[in-house]
């Protein structure tokens, strides 16, 4: 038995059949919308005179650490290192009062939470 498998776009403003997926970003936020030809164009014209006074950016890299590459980063905020620290403590486990938290440490409290 064969078996046919489509997938369609559809345009995310007027319904029509879409031509593709658009992606752009303001403020840091990324987004996409998947529009019509016509609906594209009438994207670039409204950004046009924007974009023509914008100066391009290269896309930023992720931070990377000394033991692996984007992603891996397990940085937390000073807000939850002190919620971390409180709930080691409670737990009787070892932790300082500064620097950094041992990612055991971390293990141990997201898995509880």
């Amino acid at each position: 038995m064969a078996k046919r498998i489509v997938e369609s776009f559809v345009d995310d403003i007027d319904g029509s059949d879409a031509e593709g997926t658009t992606r752009f970003a303001l403020d840091g936020t990324s987004y996409e919308i998947d529009l019509s030809g016509s609906n594209r164009e009438k994207l670039e014209k409204a950004l046009a005179p924007f974009i023509t006074k914008a100066r391009a950016v290269r896309a930023e890299r992720g931070v990377r650490g000394r033991r692996g590459g984007a992603g891996t980063s397990r940085a937390v905020t000073r807000e939850k290192s002190t919620e971390i620290r409180r709930w080691a403590k409670a737990q009787g486990l070892p932790v300082s009062e500064r620097g950094r938290i041992a990612a055991t440490v971390v293990e141990q409290y997201e898995a509880a939470h």
